[in-house]
């Protein structure tokens, strides 16, 4: 009867080999435990650092919400985190691309300069907008210390976009307000005379039929709808696919198209005041000019969007 017997260099191989399996699945579990590790303590950072940064800004964020209540100029900027946080949604397949490298150093130097002028701000009460800016600043900072740089560079302009929801500082609102309700009482007054109708400005006084005065008091300047339009300009501008040259012209035509949309609103109020009462012509101003003005910008904006495309031609390969 003849026996056989497994060669002695076999058997090593296979110990070598079933060895080299245990100690790769041994590896895996242990990198596993750790990610899991270290996922629970970036989750419990994350989460510590936006508790402590709502606590500190927590007055801020008062002031801020109140300003949206109680200021018609400002409403607007109570969608803008609700359509910040539509557009991080929007970009999270890019942002789960990015990787993911936390930057403590750049990201505690950013809070600390959002810090530095939230407490200035706070000593200061006159200048309250500049601890709603130091709110932002503290956001990016978040993202940057958490997330890293290119997470960051991804969410940039959303980040900008969080600075619209900020009320101009108050020296900044009287330089702009006062020059938009000149514009707007001198604007409506040619338009009239335009069509034919018997006007005259007295300051920012129109007097209709030299008998009838309508006041175009500052809350008519069109500041409103000028916060308003430059919002939805820099939402269109972000979502169009449009080299940037051409986003930076839609955004910046927000301001004629609000100048000329307000002064539309102020003609019909007029007319409304000659034609029919005071009483239609106030009405219509406050109830539902405001409204019937934002489609109407909306398609001066896609207008323009499409008479870009008819403006500029593309580029072309040239043929030798």
């Amino acid at each position: 009867m003849i026996h056989t017997r497994p060669l002695k260099g076999t058997n090593v191989k296979l110990d070598v080999r079933s060895y080299r399996v245990r100690r790769r699945r041994t590896l895996d579990v242990f990198a596993a435990d750790q990610a899991r590790r270290s996922s629970r303590g970036l989750t419990l950072a994350v989460l510590l650092l936006v508790i402590i940064a709502a606590w500190s800004h927590w007055p801020t964020m008062k002031d801020l919400s109140s300003a949206w209540r109680n200021n018609d100029d400002y409403s607007a900027g109570q969608l803008i985190p609700l359509v910040a946080g539509f557009l991080v949604w929007r970009e999270r397949k890019a942002i789960r691309k990015c990787s993911v490298v936390p930057c403590w150093w750049g990201g505690m130097a950013l809070l600390i300069s959002a810090e530095t002028v939230h407490i200035y701000g706070l000593l200061y009460g006159a200048r309250p907008s500049l601890g709603q800016y130091s709110l932002v600043l503290t956001v990016g900072g978040l993202v940057l210390m958490v997330a890293g740089w290119q997470v960051l560079r991804r969410v940039l302009w959303i980040l900008l976009f969080l600075f619209l929801m900020v009320p101009l500082p108050g020296r900044v609102h009287n330089l702009i307000s006062g020059p938009l309700q000149t514009i707007a009482t001198t604007g409506s007054v040619f338009v009239l005379e335009a069509f034919g109708a018997t006007v005259s400005q007295q300051g920012n006084v129109v007097m209709l039929n030299e008998t009838t005065p309508m006041a175009v008091a500052e809350a008519c300047s069109g500041l409103r709808m000028l916060t308003a339009f430059v919002i939805v300009a820099a939402f269109v501008a972000y979502m169009v696919k449009r080299p940037r040259p051409q986003k930076a012209v839609l955004l910046l035509s927000s301001i004629p198209i609000a100048v000329i949309c307000n002064i539309v609103r102020i003609c019909v109020t007029a007319v409304l005041f000659m034609l029919v009462s005071a009483e239609v012509g106030q009405k219509f101003f406050h109830d539902f000019a405001g409204l019937a003005m934002m489609p109407v910008a909306a398609l001066l904006l896609f207008a323009e969007l499409w008479l870009l495309d008819k403006l500029i031609v593309p580029e072309t390969e040239t043929t030798n």
